[in-house]
Formats: structure tokens, sequence, C-alpha cells
């Protein structure tokens, strides 16, 4: 009886701890075939570009290839309910962008984008500017402002549809300076009527307007980001006109919850060696990044600050998806 007493308590112990050997096996061998990042956008869209500009090289920090899927849609819900639903072993991984933020109050959603994913690692800020057209009469955003209080209602801010990054920021803006401007939303891209002078001012990425700024046709008024920019080492901060302003684009990766921490760290580590590396840091500036490395929780807190942010914006300016 001790002896089959003893083997009953050795097997029930047995079975107690492999769930923790299993983690810890599992950890050891990850990954042991290829890891896929969804990316909520187009092909060659911004986030498009950061993933796979960190692709090959944490490819060859794991040893194994990291494929870019693009599922776009829904304004990236698609692709990001794609993950949330995956299996929680590393192999689907999620590039989440400050998109997924806005959209936890934008969409009646059939996930918690909080809950459901887990922060695994930032990867970049981006950074945008506030631009207006060259024939509009302010040359810096204490003369915008100006205008806009002589002048409310009668200034046109153009974005690339409702929610979007660009609309929100500028909605910040509004909320913060107590001015009045008529948001006009694009579904394809507002730079044509922006450069045309239809359209007097935008938030948009400094990577996408910097060729146009150079060339005078965009004036830029300030960088929303806390810093300047290296990009446009001139140009003020919204925030010297606007104190406590900040807005800026971020991306990282995610995961399904429930994925083991072990391999959350491992990924976290290698991700982070990536964007630290000097071969890809020296690419940021050129794309208006800058590097965003840190732990799991660390990303966590962005993404629950952040969500917080933008949902005091859309609900005080009553922002509805399109």
């Amino acid at each position: 009886m001790k002896i089959a007493r003893r083997a009953f308590l050795s097997l029930a112990a047995a079975t107690a701890a492999s769930p923790t050997i299993f983690r810890i096996a599992s950890a050891q061998t990850y990954p042991a075939r290829s890891v896929h990042i969804i990316v909520g956008f187009p092909a060659g869209s911004a986030t498009d570009i950061v993933a796979r500009l960190i692709a090959q090289p944490l490819s060859e920090r794991l040893h194994q290839p990291v494929v870019i899927e693009n599922r776009p849609g829904a304004g990236s819900n698609v692709g990001t309910e794609s993950v949330v639903r995956a299996t929680p072993d590393g192999y689907t991984l999620l590039l989440v962008t400050v998109t997924n933020a806005i959209n936890a109050t934008l969409y009646d959603l059939n996930f918690n984008f909080i809950h459901d994913i887990a922060p695994v690692a930032g990867v970049a800020d981006s950074a945008y500017v506030m631009v207006v057209t060259p024939s509009f009469p302010a040359k810096t955003v204490a003369e915008f402002l100006a205008y806009a209080k002589a002048n409310p209602g009668k200034i046109n801010m153009a974005s690339f549809g409702n929610g979007t990054a660009p609309h929100v920021f500028g909605e910040l803006f509004q909320m913060m300076a107590g001015i009045d401007m008529v948001h006009v939303p694009y579904r394809t891209s507002p730079m044509p009527d922006l450069l045309a002078g239809r359209m007097q001012v935008a938030f948009i990425p400094i990577s996408l307007s910097i060729a146009l700024i150079k060339s005078g046709k965009l004036r830029a008024l300030g960088v929303t980001g806390a810093a300047h920019s290296q990009m446009l080492p001139d140009v003020p901060t919204v925030a010297q006109f606007v104190p406590g302003y900040e807005a800026s684009g971020w991306y990282g990766i995610g995961a399904p919850k429930a994925t083991p921490a072990e391999i959350i760290d491992k990924l976290n580590a290698n991700i982070n060696a990536v964007v630290s590396d000097p071969l890809i840091k020296a690419r940021f500036p050129g794309l208006g990044l800058s590097a965003l490395n840190g732990t799991p929780a660390d990303f966590a807190r962005r993404i629950a600050t952040e969500t917080d942010k933008w949902a005091k914006v859309i609900k005080f300016a009553k922002i509805k998806p399109e």
C-alpha cells in the first residue's frame, strides 16, 4: 500500500509539474518553425514598412523565417482579430500601432484589445507634423491659433478618414487649444487638395511630408511629438505653443493572450536587440522613426495610456467610424 501510495503521489506531482515543464521546454525550443507577423494594413503602408524593417534581422536572431502577412480591413481590426483568435504559441504575432489604441474606443469590437493582446515589445515612435498650405496666412503655431480664434469654423482640417491618427491628433489640438476647425475626412489621400489649397491644415507623418516641406509645397508649423525631430530640426514642437500637447504614431509587437511568458520574454529580448542594432537604428531617422525599447510591461503601459488618452478625445469630439 505504501508503495502504491508513493507511486500515486509521484504521479500526481509529475502531473502538476507538467504544465511548467511544457512551458520551459516550449520556450527552449521556440521557435521551431516560421513566425508570422500580421499587419492590419496594406503592403507598402508605413506599418508594413516597419514590420519588414525588423523581420529579416529578427529572423536571423530567431534562426527561423519571420513572415509578414498583410490582412487589411476595418481600420486594421480584421488583422488584429485574427491574432486575438490565434493559438497562443508565439507563432502568430501582431504589428501593434496607435490605431489599435484608437480603435479600442472608436469601434464596437468583438474583442477587448487590452485584455486579448499580450504586449511583447515596443519597436518605434513615429513623428508627425502639423502642416499648412503655403497660401495660409499663418507661419507659426501661434499665428495659426490667433487666426483660428478669429475665424471659427473657417479652417478645413484634412485627414485620411474618421478616427485615423491624423484625425484624432487634430482633434486633440482643437480640444486643447480651444479652437473650432472643420474636419474633412478622405477615403484616400488628402494631399492633392492640401497642396491645391482647398484644405488648409493636416497632421501627417513626417515621412509622408518631408519632401513637400523641403520643396516649399507645404509649410511645417510644428512637430507633434514631445521632442524635436531630426528630420525637421528647425521646426518647434506644437507643445511649445499648446502646453501638454503630444501625439505620435508608434509601433510594437503583440501576441495572443495566454502566450507563455517565457516566449514573450524571448521575443522581447530579441526585438530589443534588433531595434538597438546600429544598422537598423541608422535607418529609423529617414523614416521619421525613433527606437522604442523596453520590457513587455513598458509596452503595456504605453498601450494603456494611449488607449485612455484617445478615448477621451474620441468622446469629446464625438467621433464615429465611417
